[in-house]
Order: C-alpha cells, then sequence, then structure tokens
C-alpha cells in the first residue's frame, strides 16, 4: 500500500492526520499545499478533492487508486486498515464519547475558526482583524469548555485513557490553534494535561507543523 498525503503544515485537519499516520507508523509520501496563495484551488487538485480542502489521502493498493477525504473519515479508514495501536476505544460506549469528542473539535470548533471563514467575515461582512479573532476565540473557548468536562470523565495520561487516540490527534492541533489566537491553556487544566503529555509523544513530534517539508523556516 502506497500513501500519499495531500496537506498544509499550519492545517489543524491535516495535523490530525499526520498524527495518527505518525502513530500507525506508516510511510506516506508528503505533497504540500500552501492555503495562503490558494494552492488548493488548483484545479488538479480541485481533481483530488471538490470541495478545495485539505487534507486528501491518495491510496494506491493492489492495482487500484482510492482518494481519501476529510481528516476524521480518513481517522477512521486508517483505524480500519491498522487495527493497532488503535485510535477508538474497544468499549462501544467509550468509542461513542471519543467519536463526539473528536466530532466536537472537528465539526463543531474547527470550521468556525478556520482562515476561509475568518477572511470571509472580513472581506464581506466588514470585520477587521481584531473582530475576526474574537469570533474565533469565542467558538474555541465555548467547545474547550465542553471538551473540559468531559474530559474529566475519561482522560488519564491522554485525552482517553492512557494511549494516544483519535481525540488527541483532534485536540492537539485545536489547542495549537487556540494559542496562536492568544488563548492561554491554563484556562483548561485538564485539556492542558492532556495537550502537554501528548505534545511529548513520538507521533506527535513527528506531525508537528514545523516539521513538515512545507514549513516556513524562517
Amino acid at each position: 500500500m502506497q500513501l500519499t498525503l495531500h496537506a498544509y503544515w499550519r492545517s489543524s485537519a491535516s495535523f490530525r492526520v499526520r498524527i495518527a499516520l505518525a502513530l500507525k507508523e506508516l510511510a506516506c509520501a508528503y505533497v504540500g499545499h500552501d492555503l495562503r496563495i490558494g494552492a488548493q484551488r488548483d484545479p488538479a487538485y480541485l481533481a483530488l478533492n471538490p470541495l478545495g480542502l485539505v487534507p486528501a489521502l491518495e491510496v494506491e493498493s493492489h492495482g487500484q487508486r482510492h482518494v481519501l477525504t476529510q481528516s476524521v473519515a480518513i481517522l477512521e479508514w486508517l483505524d480500519d486498515m491498522v487495527p493497532s495501536p488503535a485510535l477508538y476505544p474497544a468499549d462501544p460506549y467509550l468509542r461513542a464519547e471519543a467519536r463526539a469528542l473528536v466530532a466536537m473539535i472537528a465539526a463543531d470548533v474547527q470550521p468556525l475558526q478556520n482562515p476561509r471563514v475568518l477572511k470571509r467575515l472580513r472581506d464581506e461582512h466588514g470585520a477587521n482583524m481584531p473582530a475576526s479573532d474574537d469570533w474565533a476565540r469565542h467558538w474555541i473557548g465555548l467547545g474547550l469548555d465542553a471538551v473540559e468536562v468531559l474530559l474529566a470523565r475519561y482522560s488519564g495520561t491522554y485525552a482517553i485513557g492512557d494511549a494516544l487516540s483519535a481525540v488527541d490527534c483532534a485536540l492537539v492541533p485545536q489547542c495549537t490553534n487556540a494559542e496562536r489566537f492568544g488563548m492561554d491553556l491554563a484556562r483548561w487544566p485538564r485539556i492542558q494535561a492532556v495537550v502537554t503529555a501528548a505534545r511529548s509523544h513520538p507521533a506527535v513530534i513527528a506531525a508537528s507543523p514545523e516539521m513538515q517539508p512545507d514549513a516556513d523556516k524562517a
């Protein structure tokens, strides 16, 4: 099986998938698309992912080629294909809670602070940069408030017990975004503890934005 990840170094959705690939020790070619210059709207890339978002994962296996999109779908596919180490708990109730936490971040928080949303607020609705940043902090804060409550029920060293999971794959990038907007993780002690532990994990280190070949080097 040959894998090619289409990503952008600072994209939190791409970061999620990179953590999972590194955790499962899967070799993967990397193609960077600079979202700042609109590379995701190049016709060649739109042929892979018509929505023009990253990541996209190309899979070549047994003479067939597939293109997978949407980071959470990719995480679940990786768990189907390479079950160990697992990204989701075996217990069905805990598995549902893990999926809920991932959805909170990937569906309810991250899209509202995505650069394309903030750009639209500025370009089409008259928001200045401080206003759009405040918008982002508002939605991040609401989401992390809820995650903090749930982590008090389920976390150990990491978000769900003592093994890195899909929840960490989503939470670490989201907290990196929060920090980019000037938010202090000390507001959420349980999240801060989990994210600090996760950032020391080799898979998270390897997947970190600054470690990617398309990262800004300045």
